[in-house]
């Protein structure tokens, strides 16, 4: 009588099947709503990095400039044949400002091919686009050198399909 009376007496510890069903129910749901919030993240990404490259030549233009106007071996009246140095990099300018090749703008604006594809298909237009873009031509940089004396480059950007 005393084994069964000790049997008895002893409870058992751990969780019930309903209650694991519970649980995993309620992370079922809570995994519903939170995967759509983090899923787009790499499209913001994409985009982050377009600002960031378009933030990187704009300023490596305007300092490039800057540096032909001071520098008075550098003349902005001038289409070919022009450098600036900047951080021991002769840069190629174009009327004053970088031009749109590797030598030029992207060398300027330290942009690497490792992070970037860089178009240079189009003559005095130098394309920066991020890989893994939806449409690369839609998640883009678009620097175009000036095509006259006194004319400042075009730097645009597009995010709509990163």
């Amino acid at each position: 009588m005393t084994a069964i009376n000790a049997i008895a007496s002893r409870k058992e510890k751990g969780f019930t099947l309903i209650e694991l069903v519970m649980v995993i129910v309620i992370l079922g749901i809570l995994a519903a709503f939170a995967l759509p919030r983090f899923a787009n993240l790499g499209e913001e990404a994409r985009a982050s990095t377009i600002q960031g490259a378009l933030g990187a030549v704009k300023s490596a233009s305007a300092i490039a400039h800057s540096k032909c106007l001071a520098d008075g071996a550098c003349d902005a009246s001038v289409a070919t044949g022009q450098t600036a140095e900047l951080e021991g990099d002769d840069i190629d300018m174009v009327f004053g400002y970088p031009a749109a090749t590797a030598d030029g703008i992207q060398s300027a604006a330290q942009i690497e091919t490792a992070d970037f594809t860089i178009d240079t298909s189009t003559a005095g237009t130098l394309l920066i686009q991020s890989p893994g873009a939806t449409t690369a031509a839609n998640c883009q940089v678009s620097y175009v050198a000036p095509t006259a004396a006194g004319d400042a480059p075009t730097i645009t950007s597009d995010t709509t399909d990163c």
